[in-house]
């Protein structure tokens, strides 16, 4: 039998300084950030109160998908991540497909972000549409120099961001919970059972965050030991939150969950009454804040470490050691973060295309990751068997989202094509 390759932990590696709770922070950020104020309208939506079995699956998917990801990160702490674990499976060309598809999803799924906190801000202030697309770029750039005083500083800010979160979303639930009718299960799956499959696809977006954290594996100051514990915190308390609300918005407003732009305030104003609408709209703001944080830290590892392999320019590797501050990654994903917010403003369309378009991004960047999970970790151990229940789980999202793998192609393309580029140059 052949063994997998050691963990990677060496002594020479310079000290991390998350701890396990800033860890588990940025996860909840990064999983249960903005998935949780617009998702269950835009699941409802596509699939009526059935779209709960899609909330279900996809909990019982984060587990072996968590942990495969958790147990890569704690054997390969580098800030490549997936991109890392790739590299190692199945070589650079691979390795850079992926390190593509997860850094230059984040630009088009960060406007999306900041358009769903925007929703919440303009209705509570009004505004209509130029407030969601100034909300969005305000929060762009906020989040761009929180980035810029390290991950230090963005662990501080995370761990208080997850515990406003998770007050929030416990204080909506359960002041809301006593207008709950069970009516409102009826009809079960207005759209076809067929509808949960598109559900599911929606809600890829909630679910994408697992990976991201990896990045950061060599930033904790045990890996090895902090990342699982991290991971296993995070993966009990977004499990039970996202079903929780999804399945409170359903049973207490019934139709209406799955047309209201922000549902966790109708939660709250039922629950609680007043302006409560004001209280929902600074907390999905930060909220948000926290989800774009954990994704441009993970982000600006990532291009660091591409620049350093060779997958990008190389003049992106600048501080992207741990312990150093990467600035020159971040502004590139700020530019084209914004590039897309504009782009969405000019084409008059909402935040859906980009969650789908993100989503088949992170899709792809599962298969392959959780694929060089099956490859390299030890056979027979638990890890291992998460790893394939999580590629099979995953393979099925990857039928599931339909034509929006078109983008990923796109990416891939592109992937290549540098890299034959690169070996040109070089050869000259």
């Amino acid at each position: 039998m052949t063994r997998a390759p050691a963990p990677v932990d060496l002594p020479a590696r310079p000290a991390g300084s998350l701890t396990v709770w800033q860890g588990t922070a940025l996860y909840v950020g990064a999983v249960l950030g903005t998935g949780v104020i617009a998702l269950p309208a835009l699941a409802t939506r596509a699939a009526g109160p059935a779209s709960l079995l899609a909330w279900l699956g996809l909990v019982l998917l984060s587990v072996p998908l968590a942990a495969t990801f958790a147990a890569l990160g704690a054997r390969y702490p580098d800030g490549g991540g997936v991109s890392t674990y790739v590299r190692h499976a199945f070589g650079a060309r691979a390795a850079a497909v992926v390190g593509w598809c997860f850094y230059f999803a984040v630009p088009a799924g960060a406007p999306a972000a900041g358009m769903f906190a925007g929703a919440y801000v303009a209705g509570a202030f009004g505004g209509g549409r130029r407030t969601v697309l100034v909300t969005a770029g305000v929060l762009l750039v906020l989040v761009a120099v929180a980035n810029g005083f390290g991950v230090t500083v963005s662990g501080r800010l995370q761990l208080a961001l997850a515990v406003l979160l998770v007050t929030l979303l416990l204080t909506a639930v359960l002041t809301a919970l006593p207008h709950a009718q069970l009516r409102n299960l009826h009809p079960f799956a207005p759209h076809g059972w067929s509808a949960t499959g598109s559900a599911a696809a929606l809600l890829v977006w909630s679910f994408a965050g697992w990976e991201a954290i990896t990045h950061l594996a060599a930033d904790f100051r045990r890996p090895s030991r902090d990342l699982p514990r991290a991971t296993a915190v995070a993966v009990a308390v977004v499990g039970v939150l996202y079903l929780a609300v999804a399945a409170t918005s359903i049973l207490v407003l019934g139709q209406d969950a799955g047309t209201s732009d922000a549902p966790l305030a109708e939660l709250l104003a039922l629950g609680i009454g007043g302006t409560v609408h004001v209280l929902a709209a600074t907390a999905a703001v930060l909220l948000t804040l926290g989800t774009m944080n954990a994704y441009f830290a993970g982000a600006a590892r990532l291009g660091a470490a591409l620049g350093r392999d060779g997958a990008l320019p190389a003049w992106l590797d600048r501080g992207g050691s741990a312990g150093e501050v990467p600035r020159r990654s971040p502004a590139v994903v700020t530019g084209l973060s914004g590039l897309a917010l504009a782009a969405t403003a000019i084409a008059d369309v909402g935040p859906q295309p980009l969650v789908l378009l993100t989503t088949g991004s992170f899709v792809t960047v599962y298969t392959l990751g959780t694929a060089a999970a099956v490859r390299l970790l030890p056979r027979g151990g638990p890890p291992h068997r998460c790893a394939l229940l999580a590629l099979a789980a995953v393979a099925a999202l990857l039928v599931m989202t339909g034509w929006y793998l078109l983008w990923p192609l796109v990416i891939t393309a592109g992937a290549l094509c540098y890299q034959r580029r690169r070996r040109a140059v070089a050869g000259r």
